[in-house]
């Protein structure tokens, strides 16, 4: 993790266990969930409600599901979910597709920031002139 000490780890502070994971493996967790935090971070933290579920461990049916609430308007829901069958990958997995979500939630909710939006200025351009 890169965070200074005075830099709060939202992931730590709002990350609540479900079935399926122990309480000892909290900061394993957290570990591999950490690069998640730097696209929450753009969040007050009290806007943000992790929770990660493990449902069938170690068996055929094994699903680790990451959901993450954040609290604005529309409240945003997001989910991401695996099947593999390392924990470790599956915890990987499940943080990728939730960073690739909060990021497209942060395009839908920024328009500034969506380029498609705009008018080209070869477009603009192009039609100056012509008769």
């Amino acid at each position: 993790m890169n965070e200074t000490p005075d830099e709060p780890n939202v992931i730590a502070d709002r990350l609540h266990l479900a079935t399926g994971f122990l309480a000892s493996e909290r900061d394993w967790v957290i570990g591999r969930l950490g690069a998640l935090g730097s696209r929450l971070r753009s969040f007050p933290g009290t806007e943000i409600d992790l929770e990660i579920s493990l449902k069938d461990r170690h068996g055929t049916g094994q699903r680790v599901t990451l959901e993450c609430w954040i609290s604005r308007t529309p409240r945003l829901h997001l989910v991401s979910t695996s099947t593999a069958r390392e924990l470790a990958v599956a915890l990987n997995e499940v943080r990728n597709d939730l960073i690739r979500q909060v990021d497209d939630a942060k395009t839908r909710t920024e328009p500034r920031n969506n380029h498609a939006r705009r008018t080209p200025h070869h477009v603009a351009d192009n039609s100056v002139g012509e008769e």
